[in-house]
């Protein structure tokens, strides 16, 4: 049997199908391809339970046209939008799709109706191979680091030899994010040495909360690192680190595939949606006190109330 699974983005997503990679091919002896964007093919290339990475580059008749050539057996939608019909459609083999929950999610952000199931996104996606006879193991999630993207010690300022705090302050979404201030006093409470994780678009934040311990002892234990590692040297940092504190985003999932013990954040999206992170211990901080929340299932770039109390008086209660 030759099976191919389908997530085109984004990374914590991707990195959320990974139980579903490796029960396919540890209970069945199928030969598993995944497709997905060509920016995201850094998290699934080191993954030894994928035979064959497909990449989407800019045009889908192309990527269809090298699919159609596998002859597969089953398709495996773990994404389920219009373009992955259209691959489905094309290849003209059985499939099986992922429940979004739209419509409940819809409930939820406009009517703060709550129809939503008890059940995490890894358990749904899990039920798209049932049928196939497999079933979730007690494993968690997987990230695989090769060996040239592991961060050495040396790299990292010495007061974080001794352990340190990983901070992942980015997310796709500005509601996602503390707004600078908040992030500084969430780091003046952890009090500890820090490394900030995220991309360069999250550089000028994580300075801000650098400098703000100019002339203080903290200036030296809060180590910027946002843009100046690619996203296996940021998985590495986070497996080196004691602990994490993270924002809804894709480091969040990486650091639960590691194992690692996570603080998440929660603004204007919520945990009830299902992707909290996933077998390791976590702790959620959220503001439940509030009426308009969760206001999307995504996010935007400013709150649509223009108070963004979500955040704003967030309690860090840990």
């Amino acid at each position: 049997m030759k099976i191919l699974i389908i997530r085109f983005s984004s990374i914590g997503d991707i990195v959320l199908t990974t139980p579903v990679i490796r029960c396919l091919k540890t209970q069945t002896d199928a030969e598993v391809h995944y497709v997905t964007k060509n920016q995201y093919e850094t998290i699934l290339k080191n993954n030894p339970y994928i035979d064959k990475l497909f990449l989407l580059k800019e045009n889908l008749d192309v990527l269809i046209a090298d699919l159609k050539k596998e002859k597969y057996d089953v398709v495996i939608d773990l994404h389920n939008n219009l373009r992955t019909r259209i691959v489905k459609w094309k290849l003209g083999v059985k499939s099986y799709r992922f429940n979004k929950l739209n419509i409940e999610k819809w409930l939820m952000v406009n009517f703060k109706i709550n129809k939503l199931p008890d059940v995490h996104i890894v358990d749904r996606y899990m039920a798209t191979v049932q049928s196939l006879g497999v079933k979730l193991d007690a494993l968690g999630l997987d990230y695989f680091i090769p060996e040239n993207d592991e961060v050495p010690w040396e790299w990292f300022p010495e007061t974080h030899h001794k352990g340190f705090v990983a901070y992942a302050i980015g997310a796709q979404h500005e509601t996602k994010k503390l707004p600078v201030g908040r992030m500084i006093e969430l780091c003046e409470k952890i009090n500890r040495p820090m490394v900030l994780l995220g991309g360069k678009e999250d550089f000028e934040n994580g300075e801000a909360v650098r400098n703000a311990f100019e002339n203080q002892s903290k200036n030296e234990i809060i180590f910027n690192a946002c843009g100046k590692f690619n996203l296996n040297q940021s998985a590495s940092i986070l497996k080196k680190s004691d602990l994490v504190f993270s924002h809804d985003t894709g480091l969040m999932h990486i650091a639960a595939a590691l194992k690692k013990e996570v603080y998440s954040i929660w603004g204007n999206t919520i945990p009830a949606f299902g992707m909290y992170p996933f077998r390791t211990t976590y702790h959620s901080l959220e503001n439940t006190n509030l009426d308009c929340r969760p206001c999307s299932k995504i996010g935007y770039h400013k709150c649509p109330k223009g108070h963004f109390k979500c955040m704003n008086e967030l309690n860090f209660d840990f």
